[in-house]
């Protein structure tokens, strides 16, 4: 059944456009993966359901190879996954999934994808032609289909942009893209899959607000949604759907440690995803980041010990620097070598420019502590607040 709250949207005031950009696309929600959530909504959603009648969905093999090749692209197994995208241009060429999917790989292969990538040029080719594609298709009967693929390229091109801080090319398809998440809602009763999308929309809509106090005003022009509504729909994706698992228990991952405040649980999720993709570095350095936010230093030591020969991401090495830190601080308290790998970890990850910054703040509570131990207060001060200047959620601290 359709949450009703999420329904109501005629007994609210008309919504002006800059403030759905402002609350709905704002770069602070982006960064909590919103982006990728609704990529694979909407490409699952296309292969799930044969009442859609797309061209993709006449043929089961075509449905499985899919299916197939997300799980390579999730897992970092490219070479695949490029086999999967070959075989889908083949099978259907110009279709905008082909575009998307081929989105996706390069994202991950990328990843994280920054301005300075060599691939830049490529993915945004990529996802806006899917985009035009799925725009200039009117056909009723695919409408579903077309409108989640289109939701899929504009959720991962907002992705690249805002964790990017790229505002200016936010904010010219941020409208357009809102009115494709409210269509969606229309199909929320027909497909068990929009779960997913309901539950992001219900949980956001009530928590984003909360841990920004300015934006409880705009709020008020949205239909209300449901914190508890929000996270019994992710739970009933995490246990039930195929395709959708991952990203379920990302969205959980997030909320525990970002919003509820509640690291154990969160960590169970990690945990989940870890299993379900061993070879992501991403879905790998959150486990650990949560294994150390409980203190399960054992642990986390040893997953990235077992990391280290076959997880050659550059990124997630550097995220590794700054666990190392953690690991010399609070299980070995040696300072001084804790000290100069937060060092080190600010400056590997000041490379990834955006990317980094959650983990550099990390780094800089970390020399905060230090300081005060060691009696010098002022630097205590200083590394605290750029600390708070980096970090997107004060509370992950690690203290």
């Amino acid at each position: 059944m359709v949450n009703n709250s999420a329904q109501r949207e005629d007994h609210n005031p008309p919504i002006n456009i800059s403030i759905q950009n402002k609350l709905i696309l704002h770069p602070s929600l982006f960064s909590e993966r919103f982006k990728t959530a609704v990529i694979l909504l909407g490409l699952v959603s296309c292969l799930n359901f044969s009442v859609l009648q797309g061209q993709i969905l006449k043929d089961s093999s075509s449905i499985n190879l899919i299916k197939k090749g997300i799980d390579y692209v999730y897992n970092f197994d490219f070479k695949n996954a490029y086999k999967i995208n070959a075989e889908l241009k083949t099978l259907y060429p110009g279709h905008p999934i082909t575009y998307l999917f081929k989105g996706m790989i390069t994202y991950w292969e990328n990843w994280p994808l920054n301005i300075t990538s060599a691939a830049r040029t490529s993915f945004e080719a990529d996802l806006r032609k899917c985009i035009e594609l799925c725009d200039n298709n009117k056909a009723p009967s695919t409408e579903a289909e077309i409108l989640l693929v289109n939701l899929c390229a504009r959720g991962l091109l907002l992705l690249y942009y805002t964790d990017n801080d790229l505002s200016f090319e936010v904010f010219p398809i941020a409208a357009s893209t809102y009115q494709c998440i409210r269509r969606s809602f229309d199909f929320t009763a027909l497909y068990s899959d929009f779960y997913f999308f309901r539950g992001v929309y219900n949980y956001y809509r009530e928590a984003y607000p909360e841990a920004h106090p300015v934006y409880k005003t705009l709020a008020f022009l949205f239909p209300k949604g449901s914190k508890s509504e929000g996270l019994d729909d992710l739970l009933i994706v995490a246990k039930n759907s195929i395709i959708l698992k991952a990203e379920a228990y990302s969205f959980l991952t997030q909320i525990f440690l970002s919003f509820e405040n509640n690291y154990l649980k969160a960590t169970f999720y990690s945990k989940s995803l870890h299993i379900l993709y061993p070879d992501n570095p991403e879905y790998l350095g959150s486990y650990i980041k949560n294994l150390l936010l409980i203190k399960r230093y054992d642990e986390a030591e040893k997953e990235i010990a077992e990391s280290v020969d076959y997880l050659k991401n550059p990124f997630f090495q550097a995220q590794v620097t700054i666990f190392n830190g953690i690991l010399q601080e609070k299980k070995y308290h040696n300072y001084h070598v804790a000290q100069q790998l937060y060092f080190q970890g600010i400056k590997e990850t000041s490379e990834y420019r955006n990317y980094g910054d959650e983990y550099a703040a990390y780094a800089y509570f970390g020399l905060s502590r230090i300081s005060e131990k060691s009696g010098d207060m002022d630097n205590m001060k200083v590394y605290r607040k750029l600390a708070l200047k980096l970090a997107d959620f004060k509370n992950i601290d690690f203290n």
